[in-house]
């Protein structure tokens, strides 16, 4: 049963509201006894891969290479690293 809130009590408690809201709950106010809204969560729509991509891309979070036509280079400063690493784990 979602909560229930008069204008007034609304007014007053209108942080507890949103921290209810924010937790998944729905609140209903009421005005003179008759609900007149609803408040509830914004329901996440599902985002592909590359509107997650693009998103990090926005603010910054993820930065594509600067030429991507650029050969990828090596690491490693020395070769056969990767079985140096292998056997001093052994």
């Amino acid at each position: 049963m979602p909560d229930t809130y008069s204008t007034y009590e609304a007014k007053a408690k209108f942080s507890e509201i949103l921290r209810k809201v924010r937790e998944g709950k729905h609140v209903y106010i009421t005005y003179r006894g008759r609900e007149v809204a609803e408040i509830k969560p914004f329901e996440k729509k599902k985002e592909t891969l590359e509107e997650r991509i693009q998103g990090l891309r926005e603010r910054g979070v993820l930065v594509g290479p600067v030429n991507r036509n650029a050969p990828i280079k090596p690491i490693a400063r020395r070769p056969g690293a990767l079985k140096r690493f292998l056997e001093e784990r052994d």
